[in-house]
């Protein structure tokens, strides 16, 4: 009877030791409090600390896009006004200064745009094609001086223009073609920018010679393999060779002004230079004006090609 007593009150007694280990924690009721209050702390606090960080970024970007509103502003201002205020607001807008800067110079302005788009896609064509044909050579075809090709063609990244711009301007003026198009649009049909050959070498080495091969079993030889398997799939280079094309043929200022002499040629860059005149009266509400208006194709091409060059770059390595 006492050991079958004992066995009974065991049971009982290891009960009563593990109610009375857990019984202080569940009856403090400050540790279940606390979590809750410690979770809407933290979570308060990363609500400020993204606000802050918001603000910040906000702070950086307007301070990067002063210069531009501050462009835009003195466009409506007075000529007397646009040194004088360093401010965004315009009280008075001057809706004239887009009228005198459209028809102020000899030609009316949009005839400077319609040359500025002139060069800039027979550049963009330019370099699309024939970088990518030397592309394909110097990543797919296995030829007698292709090392030493490809060297020549790294060098042209680190040689800047400056240092072959005399013996350009002497060679085209040897053939008499300056003062036209013709220097500035004949070297982007000869893959003279290595930056947009070796874009799309990059991007030609990550894609599997296994197209390739299918294509040469098919009977398909070298220029139908870059023009019909691997030309559609190089879509991101091409987008970013072509933005990249447009805001630095765009915006080009030094090689225009070597060649082009006549006012009927000018482009967008020139142009705007025309309306500081060392000599006279120098217009920069009209100027201002221009140059608001010169940054809409810009802004434009930016929006519709931004997909595509950052796509282009990841994919080539140029992270």
């Amino acid at each position: 009877m006492t050991d079958a007593t004992l066995n009974l009150k065991a049971p009982a007694a290891k009960r009563a030791a593990v109610s009375a280990t857990t019984a202080p924690a569940s009856s403090s009721g400050a540790s279940d409090v606390s979590i809750p209050e410690y979770k809407d702390q933290n979570k308060v606090r990363n609500i400020v600390i993204q606000i802050v960080k918001q603000l910040v970024v906000l702070a950086i970007a307007l301070i990067m896009l002063y210069p531009i509103l501050w462009m835009i502003a003195s466009s409506l201002r007075k000529p007397n006004e646009i040194f004088t205020n360093m401010g965004l607001w315009v009280s008075h807008p001057q809706w004239k200064n887009y009228v005198d800067g459209w028809f102020g110079l000899s030609q009316p302005f949009g005839r400077y745009f319609l040359n500025s788009l002139l060069l800039v896609a027979c550049a963009i064509v330019g370099n699309v094609i024939t970088c990518s044909m030397a592309a394909y050579a110097f990543a797919r075809l296995n030829f007698k001086g292709r090392p030493l090709m490809f060297g020549f063609m790294l060098l042209m990244l680190m040689i800047p223009i400056h240092v072959v711009i005399i013996p350009q301007y002497i060679i085209w003026n040897s053939l008499s073609m300056i003062n036209t198009y013709i220097p500035l649009i004949v070297p982007k049909f000869l893959a003279m920018d290595g930056f947009f050959t070796f874009l799309f070498y990059q991007f030609i080495r990550g894609l599997p010679r296994d197209l390739d091969e299918a294509a040469k079993i098919d009977g398909a030889g070298h220029w139908r393999i870059y023009w019909q398997i691997l030309m559609p799939l190089m879509k991101p280079a091409i987008g970013t060779t072509a933005v990249f094309t447009f805001m630095w043929t765009w915006n080009d200022f030094f090689s225009q002004l070597i060649y082009l002499t006549d006012p009927k040629l000018y482009t967008v860059p020139i142009a705007l230079r025309a309306f500081i005149d060392a000599t006279s009266k120098s217009s920069y509400g009209p100027m201002f004006a221009m140059s608001v208006l010169s940054m809409i194709p810009l802004f434009i091409v930016f929006c519709f090609g931004q997909k595509y060059l950052v796509e282009g770059i990841a994919t080539t390595g140029g992270k």
